[in-house]
């Protein structure tokens, strides 16, 4: 029986994908594997990518009276600004953040959601313990894009930074049989994220502590996507066979 889907013992198809040079092809990829799921034409599957720089704002955000003049400014940061169709407020990305995308068929899949929102964050969390993070699953005052099932790191006496720092957000998509959980992972060169992540919640009226916004190596200097890629396909295949 998997942890993500007790309905199910099928393999996860695992694949890396590289950023297409397109911002909004690449958001857009998730939502048509997940149709595919539903259709039957695909399996379970996990999809692993690094996206280039992408300003995610969230639906409640285009309706704020600063919207306009934070795409301006994601813009004039290099970050195309694009609208999700999941809920939450903006988020950053870039090469130093990994998304991750989890597809499966599930007859019920709305009555799922609570617990999937749950299990992931445990074990995104472990996964980040692997590499002596202190990960923890809960939002930290002021952090971006707020979330009950996000994750944050807790800086040692060695951290380069001495501030908590959300480390996943997550959200989680379901049709008729079938659902996505999408996950960014922040892990290298928080600078940029900040940044622009500032600019544009300022530019919104959006409260948001900019301290909030961090990377794993920020917290681990040794960290780094390629090594975190390995400790969560570690913790996955605890769970999970993937092919």
């Amino acid at each position: 029986m998997s942890l993500f889907n007790p309905q199910s013992d099928a393999p996860l198809t695992l694949e890396f994908e590289e950023a297409s040079g397109d911002p909004a092809a690449d958001l857009e990829r998730g939502v048509q594997l997940l149709r595919e799921i539903q259709s039957g034409q695909r399996g379970p599957s996990l999809r692993l990518y690094r996206p280039d720089r992408t300003l995610a704002f969230g639906q409640r955000d285009v309706r704020l009276a600063g919207y306009e003049a934070a795409r301006e400014e994601a813009t004039q940061l290099g970050f195309a600004p694009l609208v999700r169709k999941a809920g939450g407020r903006a988020a950053a990305y870039h090469r130093g953040t990994l998304i991750v995308d989890h597809l499966e068929p599930e007859p019920e899949a709305v009555m799922g959601q609570r617990r999937r929102f749950e299990v992931f964050a445990e074990v995104y969390a472990k996964g980040f313990r692997r590499l002596g993070i202190d990960a923890q699953v809960g939002p930290i005052p002021g952090e971006y894009c707020p979330g009950d099932h996000s994750i944050h790191g807790l800086p040692t006496v060695a951290s380069p930074r001495n501030y908590p720092v959300k480390l996943v957000g997550t959200a989680q998509r379901v049709v008729a049989g079938a659902w996505l959980f999408s996950s960014v992972f922040v892990i290298e060169d928080s600078e940029p994220l900040r940044q622009v992540l500032d600019a544009v919640y300022r530019a919104m009226e959006v409260p948001m502590d900019p301290t909030t916004v961090g990377a794993a190596n920020d917290l681990v200097g040794t960290v780094t996507t390629e090594s975190f890629i390995e400790a969560l396909l570690a913790e996955y295949r605890e769970h999970i066979s993937l092919v």
